[in-house]
């Protein structure tokens, strides 16, 4: 459904694949139903791996095709679309915030309004 499980704001100066595992982490532990994570290309390599012997969980990486041919990718748009809904809340479009704590409140925010709304 491309809902948020949980959320983990970093610096700038790290990358996301180094990131990844932090959040990993945290995703093992909020639910123990989850068995199969998407993610974009930057996530490939070592974290694939890591994921599954530390966490048990399964990272699939949903890779772009060439750039100038279109094509419809399975699950690409899951991928994205969560990322986008976080970004039309005002205050998560721009990085407003002095400490990670408070923005992660926000992207919270942003989607508990997106499920409120549903809910209507």
């Amino acid at each position: 459904m491309g809902l948020l499980i949980c959320v983990l704001v970093t610096a700038a100066n790290v990358q996301d694949r180094d990131g990844a595992r932090p959040l990993m982490e945290l995703l093992s532990g909020a639910s123990a139903r989850l068995k199969l994570v998407w993610a974009d290309g930057g996530y490939a390599d070592k974290l694939i791996d890591w994921a599954r012997q530390a966490t048990g969980l399964v990272v699939s990486v949903v890779k772009r095709t060439e750039q100038h041919k279109f094509g419809v990718l399975p699950r690409r748009r899951v991928v994205e679309r969560t990322p986008a809904w976080i970004a039309r809340h005002r205050r998560c479009a721009k990085d407003y915030e002095t400490l990670p704590a408070c923005h992660e409140a926000w992207v919270r925010w942003s989607q508990i309004r997106l499920l409120l709304k549903r809910l209507q």
